[in-house]
């Protein structure tokens, strides 16, 4: 399963290429958008602290598992719903940032599916319409420390590409 390092650092990646490369506009797609997309690329892994928390007061809800309810694509679509809202209202600025927090929780939850994370069943992509569970999971018979380097080798490969477009050097 990817760590949270790689979901937040390969979202925050896709996003600032995105903003960097494509973007002609970037007026309301600041770098906080992109540090909100980060946030939301973690989003889907908050049933973990919140049954914790629940587990206090002795509430066991199985709706509430690792890879369940906010693994799903409508667990994403809450998050549409206000970014189209203000997108309507013309505030783009607020827009954007729930556009990014969707973008952040549709790409964890395609990264479970792909490397394997979530429920080891798969993910429920079409839940509550459908319970059937997909999954390809390519790294998950190279056990965790495969995991570990993977964020390294993201995070120099990122380092370096910073370096080369915006010389970060210079701030150190």
């Amino acid at each position: 399963m990817p760590l949270a390092v790689t979901h937040v650092i390969l979202t925050i990646i896709i996003v600032d290429l995105y903003r960097d490369y494509f973007l002609k506009n970037k007026e309301h797609f600041t770098l906080h958008t992109v540090m909100i997309a980060g946030i939301g690329g973690i989003l889907p892994d908050i049933d973990i602290p919140l049954s914790k928390l629940l587990a206090v007061f002795n509430y066991f809800p199985g709706w509430l598992q690792h890879g369940g309810i906010t693994h799903t694509i409508f667990f994403g679509i809450i998050f549409l719903i206000p970014a189209l809202y203000f997108w309507k209202k013309q505030d783009k600025t607020k827009a954007t940032y729930f556009f990014a927090i969707t973008f952040g929780i549709l790409f964890h939850i395609f990264l479970d599916f792909l490397l394997g994370g979530g429920r080891w069943e798969g993910i429920m992509f079409f839940w509550p319409i459908l319970d059937q569970s997909y999954k390809i999971h390519l790294l998950q018979n190279f056990g965790r420390d495969i995991f570990l380097s993977l964020d390294a080798v993201i995070l120099l490969l990122w380092l370096y590409h910073e370096e080369v477009k915006h010389k970060i050097s210079d701030f150190i």
